[in-house]
C-alpha cells in the first residue's frame, strides 16, 4: 500500500460500464488515497435507469447530458473536461476511470504528462490503447454473486463483494464471523508490496476507505487485531517496534 495519501477522482462512463464495475473500483482505489469526486456521466435514458440507484448509493453526483445530436456522445466530453479542470485545480492528482472506451487514451496520456496518476477499471474487452495508456489497469469481471444479485432484482443495497454486517442486538452478544472482504483486501494490499505482506494500520486505513462504517465490533471482534486472528487464511506477523503486519497464511509458511 502506498504510504502517501492521494486526492483521488472516480469517474465513470455510465454509457459504457456497469455498477458492479464501479464498486469494484471503489475497492480498488481505497488503496491509493481518499476519494474526493465520483462523478457518473450519462445520458437520460442511461442515469434514469439501472444507474439512478446505484449512483445514489455509492454517493456520487450524476452528470446528464443530452445528446445534441443522434451518434454523439456528449457524456465522453464532459468527463475528460471534468477530469482536466480537476487536475488543473489540484482537486485531484489521481483518476480512475472507469469505462473500457479507447476513446480515453488520449485523456489518460495527457493527465500523466501533467504528473497525474490514472488508473482504469474496465472489462476484459478493453482495447490495449487504453490499457496501456494508464499507470494501472485492473480488470473487472462478473461473479456470481453479481448475476445472482440482478436476477433477484435487487441488490439490498449491498457492495459486491462484500458481506452485509448483522445488526446488533441489545440483549445478545455478536457472533464472531469473518467476512470475506478482510482476505480479499489482504490479496490487494500485499499482493502488490514486495514483501507480500501489508501492516496493520495500512490495513485499517483501506478497510474505513472502502467503508466509513467498517468496525470490527460490528463483526463481534474486539478490534481488528483480533478479527485478523480468528482466519485461516491470514497470518500475523509482530514486527521489530512492536506493530503487525499480515500475510496469507501460504506465504508466511514459505518465508514470506
Amino acid at each position: 500500500m502506498k504510504d502517501n495519501d492521494g486526492r483521488v477522482a472516480v469517474l465513470v462512463d455510465c454509457d459504457n460500464s456497469s455498477p458492479e464495475a464501479t464498486e469494484h473500483a471503489l475497492r480498488v482505489v481505497a488503496q491509493f488515497g481518499r476519494v474526493v469526486l465520483r462523478r457518473g456521466y450519462g445520458n437520460h435514458q442511461t442515469l434514469a435507469n439501472k444507474w439512478q440507484e446505484a449512483l445514489v448509493r455509492l454517493a456520487f453526483t450524476p452528470c446528464l447530458q443530452y445528446q445534441y445530436s443522434a451518434g454523439k456522445n456528449t457524456s465522453d466530453i464532459a468527463l475528460a473536461l471534468d477530469a482536466l479542470e480537476a487536475m488543473f485545480d489540484q482537486r485531484a492528482d489521481t483518476f480512475c476511470l472507469v469505462t473500457s472506451d479507447s476513446d480515453f487514451a488520449y485523456l489518460c496520456r495527457k493527465l500523466r504528462e501533467r504528473g497525474a496518476t490514472v488508473y482504469i477499471v474496465g472489462e476484459s474487452k478493453t482495447p490495449a490503447a487504453l490499457r496501456n495508456a494508464s499507470d494501472q489497469f485492473f480488470e473487472w469481471a462478473r461473479t456470481q454473486s453479481d448475476v445472482a444479485a440482478l436476477e433477484s432484482g435487487s441488490s439490498n443495497g449491498k457492495i459486491a463483494g462484500k458481506e452485509e454486517p448483522v445488526p446488533a442486538e441489545s440483549n445478545k452478544p455478536l457472533i464472531k464471523r469473518r467476512p470475506r472482504f478482510l482476505i480479499d483486501a489482504v490479496d490487494l494490499l500485499a499482493g502488490g508490496a514486495s514483501e507480500g505482506k501489508v501492516t496493520l494500520g495500512a490495513l485499517g486505513s483501506y478497510l474505513k476507505r472502502m467503508d466509513p462504517a467498517f468496525s470490527p465490533q460490528t463483526y463481534g471482534h474486539s478490534g481488528l487485531l483480533n478479527m485478523v486472528r480468528t482466519y485461516d487464511l491470514l497470518a500475523l506477523q509482530q514486527e521489530t517496534g512492536g506493530h503487525w503486519s499480515v500475510m496469507k497464511a501460504h506465504a508466511a509458511e514459505h518465508g514470506g
